[in-house]
């Protein structure tokens, strides 16, 4: 975590896509290794490691982490071309 213009700012890993997220709202109960739920860029709560398997488990079964999966990979997500992240 990091300090950046009074904001706490983090790394988080969305199953292999890194991005630096606004930690802000959870700062004061997070710490390195620990699960967040992530709203346009904005960590807005924490979860232990069962509610975060839980919760990929549900994305997964909904499709909704291709579009991870893929930018993992280094492509474009099908059917998001040109809608950046």
């Amino acid at each position: 975590m990091r300090d950046d213009a009074g904001l706490t700012m983090g790394e988080v890993d969305f199953g292999g896509v890194r991005r630096d997220v606004c930690l802000q709202y959870v700062a004061d109960e997070v710490t390195v290794g620990d699960y967040v739920i992530v709203h346009v860029g904005f960590a807005i709560a924490t979860l232990d490691e069962e509610e975060a398997r839980r919760t990929f488990e549900a994305l997964r079964e909904l499709n909704r982490l291709e579009e991870l999966e893929a930018m993992a990979a280094g492509a474009e997500p099908a059917g998001r071309a040109g809608t950046g992240v």
